[in-house]
């Protein structure tokens, strides 16, 4: 292959995990329950790939002649958190997760961080950013304070309007919340959440800016060093902490994720397109919408044929996700599952099933065989049985 075009959908898991009982997520399915709910749910086009044909037990409509390779992963890192998940696709397994504060941040670190920023904070609890900034924006024009805020991710987010911190600002804050969240506190990402707007009427800007903690080596690195480049469209390059990255683009929204994609697979370029749809999970999952999120699906669906049609020769396209977040659970954390996964090109067998796979990180080793990159990581390669002319 010259190129693999990886698309992670946010959240949108496949069902439960055979240890999902430690993580409070039993009878969690993202995608069978949203078509358990949502009978509306329409997915043509990955159906004709065999999104449905990985579960046989689930609502999702099946095909008898799949045009894709598919299969579903499993997770082998500790956690369910976005940083975890992509680290594992890229070939990363961690044994121990990076941790969440679902209560806030202990009292001595805050106290430590206001003394380190000369300036008291407001919030410090787990909140939706579009929620937090109207219930305390009025305070913090009024005061001055930085809203603190976490989620069901291992964040550590700051809002703050742009009329009193200018933007810069906002970055020295988050950089010295960054430096200080080591140990038991080290967060996967520090968030810069800028804000404009009046009161009820606050909106966050476009001027968001991750601090990550630098990943291991990854299939990202492998692809680069070889002299092929990787891409990263959406928030990939936030959470490699622009590791391993050649170019990358921020988008605002699936759509213009979406958009973005069909661009770089039209260019003459080889080595990995890497693109994160965030909008499952942000905009639906979090917020329990399962009308949202089926519509969502329903909006990638539409653009398949728009990507598909674009391949070239030598594509391999990869579908998947990073973890579950399934809109019909209780709760708004992530839900630990499994992840389909979609293989598809010109070069690619259809209707082969390639099973469940036992790491995210098969996903990173088929990547690595399918360029010929040298990368070594424990997931094992199911190029050799999806590659035409290739046999098993």
């Amino acid at each position: 292959m010259d190129r693999v075009i990886l698309i992670v959908l946010d959240s949108v898991g496949i069902g439960e995990l055979p240890d999902a009982h430690l993580y409070n997520d039993v009878g969690s399915n993202t995608l069978g329950n949203i078509a358990k709910h949502y009978p509306e749910l329409k997915l043509p086009h990955l159906t004709a790939l065999g999104l449905g044909n990985i579960d046989r037990d689930n609502l999702l409509e099946k095909t008898v002649a799949p045009t894709a390779a598919f299969g579903k992963a499993m997770e082998q890192s500790a956690g369910k958190d976005t940083t975890t998940g992509h680290w594992e696709i890229s070939g990363v397994v961690l044994k121990k997760p990076f941790p969440v504060f679902a209560d806030g941040f202990p009292p001595a670190f805050m106290d430590a961080f206001e003394q380190a920023i000369g300036i008291k904070t407001i919030g410090n609890y787990a909140a939706s950013g579009t929620a937090i900034i109207n219930d305390l924006g009025d305070e913090h024009l009024r005061t001055g304070f930085p809203i603190v805020y976490t989620s069901a991710d291992s964040v550590f987010q700051i809002a703050m309007h742009e009329s009193v911190f200018p933007i810069e600002k906002q970055y020295e804050i988050c950089q010295i919340a960054r430096n200080m969240l080591v140990g038991d506190y080290e967060v996967g990402r520090v968030i810069a959440r800028p804000f404009t707007g009046t009161s009820g009427q606050y909106t966050r800007t476009s001027r968001r800016k991750d601090f990550a903690v630098d990943p291991p080596e990854t299939i990202l690195d492998a692809i680069q060093k070889s002299g092929k480049e990787v891409f990263a469209i959406g928030k990939i390059a936030d959470i490699f902490n622009g590791k391993g990255i050649s170019r990358y683009v921020k988008t605002v929204d699936n759509l213009a994720g979406i958009r973005a994609t069909i661009d770089a697979i039209k260019e003459p370029t080889t080595g990995l397109i890497f693109t994160n749809l965030v909008d499952f999970d942000m905009l639906f999952g979090h917020r329990r919408d399962i009308a949202g999120y089926a519509k969502a699906l329903m909006e990638f669906d539409a653009y398949l044929p728009e990507i598909t049609g674009n391949l070239k020769e030598g594509d391999l396209l990869i579908i998947t996700a990073d973890h579950g977040n399934d809109p019909s659970f209780s709760g708004n954390d992530h839900t630990r599952e499994y992840i389909p996964i979609l293989n598809y090109g010109h070069q690619v067998k259809a209707g082969t099933d390639i099973g469940v796979r036992k790491s995210f990180a098969d996903i990173a080793a088929t990547i690595a065989e399918a360029l010929s990159v040298d990368y070594q990581t424990q997931g094992q390669s199911y190029y050799s049985q999806v590659a035409k002319g290739l046999m098993v």
